[in-house]
């Protein structure tokens, strides 16, 4: 498969948002040009109709002092443009409209045309004025500032819903654009979310942006330098552990030859013997983690074990060892069969059966239960002996921890290889009471 060429995130970002820019601007521009039009029309039909009136008044009839009588306002209640205009001839006004002051709005002009800005009674006015040509009388058009922002207002109150929703549609055109685009960053951010000492692989580059392939190489070169010590690290104990084996299985021999040859010695013989069988069992433990550590639990086989010979072959091994020191061992099997490792599955109660026989005085008991419990198979094993407090409970599992007091030997890896083994098959596993609120109790649930 040929490997995809990178790409720039910033430069697909920018392109997809300024592309919906565009189109929402070309959008929202037509959508505002319709808007501005028909508002344009009206002022613009005002502005008609006003100068409508200004023509009708010019053909009225002067009142009984010789002067033009003023024009009735028009007949509405809202007026736009509202144009005042006046008639102006040396200095005194021959005609006005209504709402027209009776004096001239300018009372010297000395141009053609042109527009000024002015104040008349508190209020503000932009006045056009024009003369014939012969300058024997002009005529004055005003209209007041508030008029004009009269039209802005309703201009605004016109245009601000519309644009307003252009500009949380583009929000939210740009929200989902982001979102599209920045996806990559979320994969890679998930993949490398997803390691685990089980899993150190590479984190995939093809097809990434150009911007986070420093990144994503730089994490890579950590994870292979990361792998690289933790399979030294895990050939060298596995390396170390087998080395160890035939060594001490040989002086395991030597010492019991010399304890037939030197009965006199045998307490000091048997004690060294138990150092012995300490240290092998250290050193298969030890071979047991280096085997499982490198397992991903893609890699495991698992298949229907039956619980029943399971827990009869668990009896026959320990039934003597209980015996001995006076502990009552008890198996109940409420469950057929679970999924699982059948050599792991075995390696996980022994242990813990071996923990639980070692740690318990004489007249203690100790239960090994199968059952389902809120929808889940269980196995659980628990005893009525001294048990653990709260705060070493959850340091069980660490590798060489052992609870302070304890008399009996150990290599304190046992919990640790059942922490690894649950892991590995998804199993919950938990620490909690023993027998009856005393001791301790283990307990495995595998998935519902």
């Amino acid at each position: 498969m040929p490997s995809a060429p990178p790409w720039s995130l910033r430069r697909r970002l920018l392109a997809a948002i300024l592309a919906a820019s565009t189109v929402l601007w070309l959008a929202s521009l037509g959508t505002v040009t319709a808007i501005a039009w028909q508002e344009t029309t009206d002022v613009f039909d005002d502005a008609l109709e006003e100068s409508a009136y200004m023509l009708m008044g010019a053909t009225t009839d002067l009142d009984a002092r010789g002067l033009l009588a003023p024009l009735p306002a028009p007949g509405r209640d809202a007026r736009k443009v509202d144009m005042q205009y006046q008639v102006v001839a040396n200095g005194r006004v021959l005609q006005r409209s209504a709402g027209a002051p009776a004096a001239p709005f300018v009372a010297a002009f000395d141009d053609d045309h042109g527009f000024i800005d002015l104040a008349m009674d508190g209020d503000r006015w932009r006045v056009f004025v024009v003369r014939d040509e012969a300058r024997r009388f002009e005529v004055q058009v005003g209209q007041q500032a508030d008029k004009r922002l009269d039209i802005l207002e309703e201009l605004g109150e016109a245009l601000w819903l519309p644009v307003l929703g252009f500009l949380v549609l583009l929000a939210l055109v740009c929200w989902w654009l982001t979102g599209r685009v920045l996806q990559p960053l979320r994969r890679t951010a998930a993949a490398i979310g997803a390691k685990t000492p089980d899993d150190l692989a590479q984190v995939e580059t093809n097809g990434q942006p150009r911007e986070l392939l420093p990144m994503t190489r730089a994490l890579n070169e950590v994870l292979a330098r990361l792998d690289a010590a933790l399979q030294a690290e895990r050939r060298f104990t596995a390396d170390a552990a087998h080395e160890l084996r035939t060594p001490l299985a040989g002086l395991h021999m030597h010492v019991q030859l010399l304890q037939r040859q030197h009965p006199e010695l045998a307490a000091p013989f048997r004690k060294l013997r138990q150092d012995i069988a300490r240290l092998t069992a250290l050193v298969d433990s030890l071979l047991t983690l280096a085997r499982l550590d490198p397992l991903a639990r893609a890699q495991l086989e698992r298949q229907t074990v039956a619980l029943a010979p399971l827990f009869a072959q668990l009896q026959a091994e320990h039934a003597g060892d209980a015996a001995r020191r006076g502990i009552a061992l008890s198996l109940r099997c409420g469950i057929a069969s679970v999924q699982a490792d059948p050599q792991m599955l075995a390696i996980v109660l022994r242990n813990l059966v071996n923990n639980a026989l070692r740690y318990c005085p004489a007249g203690s008991r100790v239960e090994i239960e199968a059952r389902r419990h809120a929808g889940r198979d269980r196995i659980a094993v628990r005893d009525d002996g001294p048990g653990v407090d709260d705060a070493s409970r959850q340091r069980l599992t660490e590798r060489f921890f052992r609870v302070l007091g304890q008399e009996e030997g150990g290599s304190g890896l046992g919990l640790s290889i059942v922490k690894r083994i649950a892991d590995l098959h998804g199993i919950a596993l938990a620490f909690g009471p023993g027998l009856e609120g005393r001791g301790l109790g283990v307990t495995l649930d595998w998935p519902s």
